[in-house]
């Protein structure tokens, strides 16, 4: 087993906390699809420096947690 991928980390941590997948796309401006599909892993998360705040904000993340 690999590291987690930060579709797959997003996905834990949002499950884990009991927010939507539309909780999250609100909060960055983007599509449910586009949340879908990072965590299927099919598109790695493309996200300006507020949209990634604002991910970190909402699912207690830090930059390290997601990148490392």
């Amino acid at each position: 087993m690999g590291m987690a991928s930060v579709g797959e980390k997003i996905k834990q941590r949002r499950e884990s906390l009991k927010v939507t997948q539309r909780q999250v796309a609100n909060e960055l401006g983007v599509t449910v699809t586009t949340v879908q599909n990072w965590e299927a892993g099919r598109h790695i998360p493309k996200l300006y420096p507020a949209q990634m705040k604002a991910l970190c904000d909402l699912l207690n993340f830090t930059l390290e947690d997601l990148v490392e």
